[in-house]
């Protein structure tokens, strides 16, 4: 089986994402080759020693900014040429406008926001959730090129294999689009990114009410870290979406997690316990999430959290 995954770049180079894709194709076995598109092939060399097998690069200017039909021509030339059977993609805004794309004008099969990938005999089964995470369904590649994109933080990113960089040329014409791409923008909130931090305190239905949130903010601030909420607190209005964790929100892989007022639902717990370190808070000894907890506090959050807070605040003085 040959597996091609597909290394987005920002300022030329490999996004996270893209080693977390290596790992994925390695649990995979099979040929592995890897396609990275950019103004340069900086970024590639790093892509080789870490296991992405033949790093397909192509070097263009109309490639240093994400243009998704550009990539996808492209892409479709190095597709046609080495034929992959299975083509990974990250479940990121970039990487699912991408896969969509190509895998329509490739005519394969595709699976979106994977979350586990696995070999069933001589069959690709791809997880994901279904209807609102009410579902995990099983999805099994019957033929033909098989694309999928993943989840962040499901695999650990790859630290090294064998790999060999090849330069690549395609038509002139794919780099040829009706939309150009000009500048990229990123605003600043002035917040740690939720997808990226080391350490996040999330909120449950156990915080009583939305008048009870910013003890968590505070918390998370005292820490150094982001703030992040359950599914139940997100659907009641209590906190915006960019902040869920689980199953339908963010999967989060922080080196801390503080879970406050969280029961622990299945759906919850997909999208957070890969954490390094997890640390519960909640006045029900028997809430589910105490069986993934490292360290577990049983009382009142809204005792508990401040006492934290201060004692963080007076020891890191943040």
């Amino acid at each position: 089986m040959k597996i091609l995954t597909i290394a987005l770049q920002k300022e030329g180079q490999p996004i996270p994402a893209s080693y977390e894709l290596i790992e994925a194709a390695k649990s995979l076995g099979g040929d592995i080759m890897t396609a990275f598109l950019s103004d340069s092939d900086n970024g590639a060399a790093d892509l080789a020693t870490r296991g992405g097998g033949q790093v397909l690069t192509v070097t263009h200017e109309s490639l240093k900014l994400f243009n998704d039909e550009v990539y996808c021509k492209v892409l479709k030339a190095l597709i046609e040429k080495h034929t992959p059977d299975v083509i990974l993609g990250p479940a990121s805004f970039y990487g699912k406008s991408l896969m969509g794309r190509l895998a329509a004008v490739c005519g394969g099969a595709m699976v979106s926001d994977a979350t586990g990938l696995a070999m069933d005999g001589d069959k690709l089964t791809a997880t994901r959730p279904s209807y609102g995470g009410s579902v995990i369904s099983q999805v099994v590649a019957t033929g033909g090129a098989f694309f999928a994109t993943v989840r962040g933080k499901m695999y650990a990113e790859a630290k090294d294999g064998a790999g060999e960089v090849v330069a690549e040329t395609v038509d002139a014409a794919a780099f040829e689009a009706k939309m150009t791409v000009t500048e990229r923008k990123v605003e600043s909130a002035g917040a740690v990114n939720l997808t990226e931090a080391d350490i996040i305190v999330a909120g449950g239905r156990g915080m009583k009410g939305p008048e009870n949130l910013p003890l968590v903010a505070d918390l998370a601030a005292a820490m150094g870290g982001a703030v992040g909420a359950s599914r139940a607190i997100v659907d009641a209005g209590w906190a915006p979406y960019s902040q869920q964790v689980g199953q339908t929100g963010k999967t989060v892989n922080p080196k801390l997690y503080v879970a406050v007022g969280i029961s622990g639902a299945i759906q919850h717990l997909v999208g957070m316990r890969s954490s390094q370190t997890i640390v519960a808070i909640n006045r029900d000894k028997d809430a589910p999430i105490f069986n993934v907890a490292n360290y577990g506090i049983v009382g009142d959050a809204m005792e508990i959290v401040p006492a934290l807070t201060a004692k963080f605040k007076a020891e890191l003085g943040n």
